[in-house]
């Protein structure tokens, strides 16, 4: 045997460059490490949740919102190492987004969504942490309920009388007198064909806006609903979440 078969051989050692970490990537090792500053709106993210799930208790079937989702989504949308963290953490009324503008009109739902007493103006909600988280969550909210316009009873319950003029028609009558067509065909099934003089019955009523379902919020329907082109969005908000509940809570008074 020569001394050559003695030898060992070893294999080369190949050197290989580290594949460069995707933008989800980074951003996920930016949540991991998340310290203390990440936290500083915590106990205003409860207060703002508590007091819309109060305003909504029992409308339609509402589920309370979990404030941990609301905290996730302030997580996604800027987080602690962006200059938006202190001014405008959930980045509603930015860029030309016209969700606050649909928010704080009065005909697509939002006041129905918004806690009256809860006062959110355009310029404070760019501006105020508080006032954009509230927005915010409003937004979202209006985004996951469904809508119609129905006739709604008055305070009023009294039944009253009226006696058919020339002209007149049901829906006119209704009109005139405080009350809907649908309250003046329940009251009256038989009045297919008015006649003058008839006497019809109504009650106060007005046809009004009002919810009618929710849908559910999970991180994929929040990413559809709120979001405005991040295909990640609904795993940063699982991922967010998952990081969340490993940390301790803030004790909020």
């Amino acid at each position: 045997m020569t001394e050559a078969a003695h030898r060992t051989r070893h294999p080369a050692i190949k050197h290989t460059t580290p594949k460069p970490k995707s933008g989800f990537e980074k951003w996920q090792d930016d949540i991991r490490k998340s310290d203390d500053s990440w936290d500083v709106y915590d106990c205003e993210i409860q207060l703002a949740v508590n007091e819309f799930n109060r305003h909504l208790s029992g409308k339609a079937g509402y589920t309370p919102l979990n404030w941990q989702l609301v905290k996730a989504m302030v997580w996604v949308e800027t987080g602690a190492n962006k200059a938006l963290w202190k001014s405008n953490p959930i980045q509603i009324g930015m860029y030309n987004d016209p969700g606050l503008n649909d928010l704080l009109a009065k005909n697509k739902g939002g006041e129905l969504i918004l806690p009256p007493r809860m006062s959110l103006s355009a310029g404070r909600v760019r501006t105020e942490p508080a006032q954009n988280i509230r927005a915010g969550i409003g937004y979202l909210l209006m985004r996951s309920a469904s809508f119609e316009t129905r006739s709604v009873a008055g305070a009023d319950t009294m039944t009253y009388e009226v006696n058919v003029q020339p002209s007149d028609t049901v829906e006119k009558i209704a009109n005139a007198q405080g009350s809907t067509v649908e309250v003046m065909k329940q009251l009256n099934p038989s009045a297919h064909t008015l006649r003058i003089g008839q006497a019809l019955k109504y009650r106060k009523a007005s046809m009004q806006k009002v919810i009618t379902r929710w849908m559910p919020l999970t991180s994929m329907t929040v990413a559809t609903r709120y979001n405005t082109g991040d295909p990640r969005y609904s795993q940063k908000l699982d991922y967010a979440i998952s990081v969340i509940q490993q940390r301790d809570a803030i004790a909020c008074k």
